[in-house]
């Protein structure tokens, strides 16, 4: 059976505390780089749905029908009628 020593607790304390700086360090320098990365791709997905919107409206444009000129069709003779009390 093993007994806890106070070198055994002081190198565990020493150990967590390097681990725990060595973490914050290595965080210190990525982070900024993956910050990049998802801020990038957040850019290139908001430009990809504005040309395809972009696109969808210009395909809306050239599908619509030009303005038709109304023709006014005389289909019959006109009757005006009167009411009887």
């Amino acid at each position: 059976m093993q007994t806890a020593s106070f070198n055994g607790f002081i190198k565990m304390v020493i150990e967590i505390i390097v681990f725990y700086y060595a973490i914050k360090f290595i965080a210190r320098l990525f982070f900024p780089i993956v910050v990049k990365k998802v801020v990038e791709k957040a850019q290139q997905n908001f430009q990809q749905q504005y040309q395809k919107t972009y696109e969808q409206e210009q395909d809306v444009t050239k599908k619509s029908k030009p303005n038709q000129e109304k023709t006014n069709k005389q289909v019959g003779e006109y009757i005006d009628f009167e009411e009887i009390d």
